[in-house]
């Protein structure tokens, strides 16, 4: 396995190799250079072109790494995962043990995963909410001096959902406070990151579609928004059911998330808003593949399955408009792992029609220019954190090649691994 050196007392390491993947361009780099020091990037340079000598050590004449073969990628972002959560869980009743715990315990376990993520070459995770604190948390430790080694974590808290209606398991409910603006407004005063509202419900398997009305209009979802642009944070909305997603759209949030039974009109709207696409395919695909567990019968398990089928020609109908696609495993839900679940999400929009590349730039580029995070992650170029995956599997055959043997590299740290069923369990 080709292993990059750590950086140590602030020199720089120059690597070489035969293709890079920026995050971004739709064309990989061939023959490219690469030089970084401790957290932060130096230089890029694709087609051969070699660094500065004032970037390099003393005295350097070729590179520490040079693997004409390997390719060399950001670190993959997860855009939507529940910390809080036990991913790989399956038992009902484990689950439901596993939540009674208090939230200094849940703290604990999600913490626990954080250097494991960092091994696995997730660089960021975009949590997508509890109401216990757990991503809050975690979120200001990412922020904090005493930061462990662990991946970015922004957080928004307490998603926002409407008393009696689905979401109480995450959520504190828009009930409790005298308008959307001060919903907003406690959020924000207890350090969310972005907004996160729970406009539907979820999807009625047995029927194949969502059943239950929208839990909000386009008003009420146009007020939330707007308290949290006044706040300079985005928003982003739990959302299936084309009703739902109309209002969801309508009422100018910046991602949708999950967005099954989504319409080509509504894509088309979603693009020209600069909307993004969060799909999450895989708790729905864990239902398929563990069907008789999940206690669902043959007529079930074909609506199933005609359900991710149609969600595939949406993702590739967004992809051929022009939308804006990133990756989130909804990591977990059940039986989608922290890490592993990614990695799944990721071969399943490929498999969907994306190609790999299209598939990558979802999980890296893509995902830090429309979210904005506040670390410089999921790009190789100068001035970005040095975290990037460095792979002689060439992903562009698949993306499944993620899987295999690689390196990791995190803010100067190296770490050699691969992803096994073993993982299944964060």
């Amino acid at each position: 396995m080709i292993l990059a050196p750590p950086t140590s007392r602030g020199q720089s390491v120059w690597l070489h190799v035969g293709t890079l993947l920026n995050g971004t361009s739709r064309t990989p780099g061939r023959d490219a250079h690469v030089v970084y020091r401790g957290d932060t990037i130096l230089f890029v340079g694709p087609d051969g072109r070699t660094p500065p000598r004032d970037l390099l050590r003393p005295g350097q004449e070729k590179p520490d790494v040079s693997a004409p073969d390997a390719t060399l990628l950001p670190g993959l972002i997860d855009a939507h995962a529940h910390l809080f959560l036990e991913g790989g869980e399956l038992s009902p009743e484990k689950r439901a043990t596993y939540l009674k715990q208090t939230p200094a315990d849940l703290l604990l376990h999600a913490r626990a995963r954080l250097e494991k993520l960092v091994r696995l070459g997730i660089a960021g995770v975009r949590d997508a909410g509890d109401k216990d604190g757990v991503g809050l948390a975690l979120s200001k430790i990412c922020a904090s001096d005493a930061r462990p080694l662990m991946p970015y974590v922004e957080s928004p808290g307490a998603a926002i959902y409407h008393q009696g209606r689905y979401g109480g398991f995450m959520g504190d409910a828009l009930e409790n406070y005298v308008s959307p603006d001060a919903c907003v407004a406690a959020r924000v005063a207890a350090g969310a990151d972005r907004i996160k509202l729970i406009p539907t419900g979820i999807i009625n398997f047995k029927r194949a579609q969502v059943t239950s009305e929208p839990q909000m209009n386009t008003e009420e979802i146009a007020l939330l928004v707007a308290a949290a642009k006044a706040r300079n944070r985005q928003t982003f909305a739990h959302a299936s059911g084309d009703r739902g997603i109309d209002h969801v759209i309508a009422g100018g949030v910046d991602s949708v998330e999950h967005g099954f039974f989504i319409r080509d009109d509504q894509l088309a709207r979603m693009r020209d808003q600069r909307t993004a696409w969060v799909p999450t395919f895989s708790p729905v695909q864990k239902q398929v593949e563990h069907a008789a567990l999940m206690g669902w019968d043959k007529p079930v398990t074909a609506n199933l399955r005609e359900i991710l089928e149609r969600h595939a020609t949406s993702l590739v109908r967004a992809h051929e408009l022009g939308g804006i696609i990133i990756a989130g495993s909804d990591a977990g839900s059940v039986g989608v792992a922290h890490g592993y679940g990614l990695v799944e999400e990721l071969e399943l929009m490929e498999r969907a029609g994306l190609s790999a590349i299209t598939v990558i730039n979802a999980a890296t580029g893509v995902s830090a220019e429309r979210f904005a995070y506040q670390e410089k992650l999921g790009k190789i170029a100068p001035g970005y954190r040095s975290r990037f995956i460095l792979t002689e599997y060439s992903p562009l055959k698949t993306v499944a090649n993620l899987r295999q043997p690689r390196v990791v590299v995190f803010d100067g740290a190296v770490f050699e691994t691969e992803l096994s069923t073993s993982d299944c369990g964060m």
